[in-house]
């Protein structure tokens, strides 16, 4: 029985998959950014709306639209700036409001929010991470057996990238919500609000500059 990829060729894939999952960028400083705001639940809803994100980008990869996106960097390029701006738009009322934050008794409960929606919010990070131009451009093609049928592939390709992200985002979410029990504490929470608008900027700009 033929396999839908070739062991070797899949092995190697892992590896390339498993430094890309632990390298820190939007997706991962997004995922510690939500975790320290909102928690642990929050941060795994995160996780979910940025993996729905890359199962689309499978989906328009086995439908052809990946290789049209590329085909048309500027389109993609003006949807990073988008999710960009968006973050920086996040980023600055997190800073604003650790910089309003007087430290009295109420102030936890108007402490900024980054979005009432953890999922969408992930979801729109990486739909417009300029990583997934790299993955879908440069990473994935050459593990791509054109002998073999498209469909199952990718299925292989999607479950590694899926199961890898998964792991590596929980685990960076999970981290920043250890933090979130401090909140109480109005010097912390004050500082906690400034760092958590710097990663979100940071995220931003390295949308822009790898996007």
């Amino acid at each position: 029985m033929t396999l839908p990829v070739d062991p070797a060729r899949y092995s190697a894939f892992l590896v390339a998959m498993f430094v890309m999952a632990l390298t820190p960028g939007p997706a991962n400083l997004f995922a510690i950014a939500t975790g320290m705001q909102k928690g642990k639940g929050a941060a795994l809803l995160g996780v979910a709306g940025m993996n729905t994100a890359t199962l689309v980008w499978f989906a328009c990869s086995a439908l052809g639209l990946g290789a049209l996106i590329i085909a048309f960097p500027k389109a993609f390029h003006v949807l990073a700036l988008v999710g960009a701006a968006y973050l920086v738009w996040l980023g600055i009322k997190s800073i604003l409001s650790g910089v309003r934050d007087k430290g009295g008794e109420d102030d936890g409960h108007r402490t900024f929010r980054m979005g009432r929606s953890a999922f969408r919010d992930g979801f729109a990070v990486q739909i417009a991470n300029p990583k997934i131009l790299l993955f879908f451009g440069a990473v994935l093609p050459p593990f791509i057996d054109v002998h073999r049928p498209l469909a199952p592939q990718l299925l292989m390709f999607a479950a590694a990238t899926i199961g890898m992200d998964l792991i590596s985002m929980s685990s960076y979410g999970l981290g920043g919500a250890a933090l979130a029990s401090r909140m109480t504490e109005p010097g912390f929470r004050k500082g906690f609000a400034i760092v958590v608008g710097v990663l979100l900027i940071t995220a931003a700009g390295l949308i822009v500059s790898r996007g």
